[in-house]
């Protein structure tokens, strides 16, 4: 039973892409890291917990598959900035505002968080770092 426990997690590591941008911080690296660690001696392990172990990779197979986003489908795909999925994944990635060129400028740090000024204070640092973000609930 391990051994079929070991191959669905094998398969759903192969399925699951790593992103470069996010080196150290990416959730498929992670999960492969995890699954070596489970698994050290592969289809001869033998799992403690079989029903957490099943809990656990049903759980990342519905993440895999997008499950929450098709039985939850949002009426617009955008958010509250306005950016769009390349200027946040410029931002999320892994020092991608400064190998990838010119910083966050202030123009798209205040479409971020237009009508919010009263929570947050934008910290535009020069151009050779990433410009933070600091909110203040206060």
């Amino acid at each position: 039973m391990a051994a079929s426990r070991y191959r669905r997690f094998l398969k759903l590591c192969e399925e699951w892409p790593v992103d470069e941008t996010k080196r150290g911080r990416d959730l498929g690296a992670y999960l492969r890291q995890r699954v070596a660690q489970a698994f050290r001696e592969g289809e001869n392990t033998q799992i403690a917990e079989p029903e957490a172990c099943d809990q656990m990779y049903e759980s990342l197979a519905r993440l895999h598959s997008n499950y929450y986003k098709l039985k939850y489908p949002r009426p617009r795909d955008t958010s509250f900035s306005g950016l769009s999925l390349e200027e946040y994944k410029l931002i999320l990635s892994t020092g991608g505002a400064r190998r990838k060129g010119p910083c966050l400028d202030a123009g798209c740090a205040q479409r971020l968080l237009q009508g919010r000024s009263a929570l947050c204070t934008v910290l535009v640092r020069e151009c050779s770092s990433t410009p933070e973000v600091i909110c203040d609930p206060t």
